[in-house]
């Protein structure tokens, strides 16, 4: 699967961090978003954040946009915080 690299800030959220992922992953991936938990669709992925790999997190679509979700253990790993500049890798979890 092809693995789509891009640089991003990380943005404050409720409940979990993010980045905005600037592709649409069907058009890159040829693959529908899926069930990833009750009532919200995306597509599971692994990479790295500033070269840190990370095994699963989720990209989900939100207000015609889509975010790849950071969670604190992503962000203590990597030593970011929101506000930072990343780079991201990331790949569809077959």
């Amino acid at each position: 699967m092809k693995k789509m690299n891009f640089q991003a800030e990380i943005m404050a959220g409720h409940k979990d961090d993010a980045v905005e992922v600037p592709f649409n992953p069907n058009d890159v991936w040829s693959t529908p978003s899926k069930s990833i938990w009750k009532g919200r669709k995306g597509y599971a992925v692994s990479g790295t954040l500033n070269r840190i790999a990370f095994d699963e997190s989720f990209i989900v679509p939100r207000q015609k946009k889509f975010y790849l979700l950071i969670d604190g253990d992503m962000e203590r790993a990597a030593r970011v915080n929101a506000g930072d500049s990343v780079r991201v890798s990331v790949q569809l979890k077959s």
